[in-house]
C-alpha cells in the first residue's frame, strides 16, 4: 500500500512538473533589465497625506478611475460598471449623467463643453450635455481595432490624444481591466500606442507605438507637447505634438506602477501610483522562462496589485513636487487625483467603492 501511494505521488509530481514547465501561457515574455527599485525614500519618503480622506459614496457604482471637472461645476466620475455619474459639490448630489455600457477610464472636457471618454471596451467616445453616448473610434483609419483605451487629453484645437494601453491583450477579452494590464505588464511586450483623433476628419492614426503599457496621458499648459505615462517601465514620456524631436523620459524608476496624469490649473500635474512595485515581477524581469512559469502558478500566488494609497505632484520637467500618500492602504490602488475649486481634491481609484476627497 504504502508503495502504490509513493508511486502515485511521483506520478503527481511529474505531472506538476510538467504542467509548470510546459503548459501553454498567454503570454509571450520580453526580457528587460528592471532598474533597481528606489523605493520610499528621498522625495518618496513615506507620509500620511492621504490618510484622512472623505469618502463620496457612489451607490451601485465602484471604481471610480478618474473624474474631470465639467463647466458646470460638477465633477464628472467614470465607474466600473459603466456609468459616468455626476457630483454636485454645492448640493452634495451624485446623480447618473450617462451610461457608456462599456468601461469608462479616462474622461476630460472640451472646450464646447462635450464630454471625451476613453473606454476600455469601446474605444474613443464623445457624450453630449444630454448623455447622448457617441462612439468616435473603435480602430484606427488603417484598421488596426482599439482594443484598451485609457486615458486622454484635447489640445486647444481640439485634437484628442488618447493611449491605448495594449493592443494585444484587450480589457474586454481577458477578464477586464486589471486582468488585462496584469498579463501586458507580466509579458512587457511593447504593446501599447498613443493615438490622436482629428475631429475635422473623424480619422483616428497611430502618433507613438512600442509602448510598455501607456497609461495616463495629459498635454501640458502651452500645448506643445504632451506626457505620457509607460507604466511598464515606471516612467513618465514628454512628447512634442510636433513630432520634430523623440520623446523625452523625464521621471524614470519610481516606486511604484504609475497610472493616470492630470493637469492642474497652474499647469502642474498629479500622477496615480496605483500599487508598490512587486519584488518578483523586478527579479524575474529579464527571465521571460520564469515569466512563463509564475504565470502557470495559481493566480493568489502572482504578483498582485498591493494596498497603499500614493500620488506625487511634478511639473512638465518631471521635477518631483509634492507627494500624498497613506501607507496603511486605507484608500488604495489610487489612480489620480484632480484639484477641485478652493482646495479641495478629488482622489480616484481602480477598485474603492467610493470617490476619495480631501478637503483643505
Amino acid at each position: 500500500m504504502t508503495k502504490r501511494i509513493w508511486q502515485a505521488m511521483a506520478v503527481l509530481l511529474i505531472v506538476l512538473c510538467a504542467y509548470l514547465l510546459f503548459w501553454p501561457v498567454p503570454i509571450d515574455p520580453v526580457a528587460w533589465n528592471a532598474p533597481k527599485n528606489p523605493g520610499y525614500t528621498g522625495s518618496y519618503a513615506p507620509n500620511e497625506g492621504l490618510a484622512g480622506i472623505e469618502r463620496l459614496k457612489l451607490g451601485a457604482h465602484s471604481g471610480p478611475e478618474d473624474a474631470a471637472l465639467g463647466p458646470d461645476g460638477a465633477l464628472y466620475i467614470a465607474t466600473h460598471e459603466g456609468g459616468i455619474l455626476k457630483y454636485d459639490p454645492a448640493s452634495g448630489k451624485v446623480s447618473l449623467f450617462a451610461e457608456t455600457d462599456g468601461r469608462p477610464l479616462g474622461v476630460e472636457f472640451d472646450r464646447a463643453g462635450e464630454l471625451y471618454v476613453a473606454d476600455a471596451f469601446r474605444g474613443l467616445l464623445k457624450i453630449s450635455g444630454d448623455g447622448e453616448v457617441v462612439t468616435l473610434a473603435d480602430k484606427t483609419a488603417s484598421g488596426s481595432p482599439i482594443l484598451y483605451a485609457d486615458d486622454l487629453d484635447i489640445a486647444a484645437d481640439g485634437t484628442v490624444y488618447f493611449t491605448d494601453a495594449s493592443t494585444k491583450f484587450g480589457a474586454r477579452e481577458n477578464g477586464g481591466t486589471l486582468p488585462a494590464s496584469l498579463l501586458d505588464l507580466m509579458e512587457h511586450g511593447p504593446n501599447g500606442r498613443v493615438l490622436r483623433y482629428t475631429p475635422a476628419t473623424g480619422e483616428t492614426t497611430t502618433f507613438l507605438d512600442g509602448l510598455s503599457f501607456a497609461n495616463g496621458l495629459a498635454v501640458t499648459e502651452s500645448g506643445t507637447h504632451f506626457l505620457v505615462v509607460e507604466t511598464g517601465t515606471y516612467s513618465i514620456l514628454k512628447v512634442p505634438v510636433d513630432g520634430t524631436v523623440a520623446p523625452e523620459v523625464i521621471v524614470e524608476n519610481l516606486p511604484g506602477f504609475p497610472d493616470n496624469i492630470n493637469r492642474n490649473p497652474d499647469g502642474t500635474f498629479w500622477v496615480g501610483i496605483v500599487s508598490p512595485r512587486s519584488p518578483v515581477a523586478d527579479a524575474i524581469a529579464d527571465k521571460p522562462f520564469l515569466k512563463k512559469v509564475v504565470m502557470r502558478l495559481p493566480a493568489f500566488l502572482r504578483p498582485a496589485a498591493q494596498r497603499y494609497g500614493f500620488v506625487i505632484k511634478i511639473n512638465e520637467d518631471g521635477d518631483i513636487l509634492e507627494t500624498l500618500q497613506d501607507p496603511s492602504g486605507g484608500y488604495a490602488l489610487t489612480t489620480g487625483l484632480i484639484e477641485g475649486a478652493e482646495g479641495t481634491r478629488y482622489v480616484t481609484s481602480l477598485t474603492e467603492p467610493d470617490l476619495g476627497i480631501l478637503k483643505p
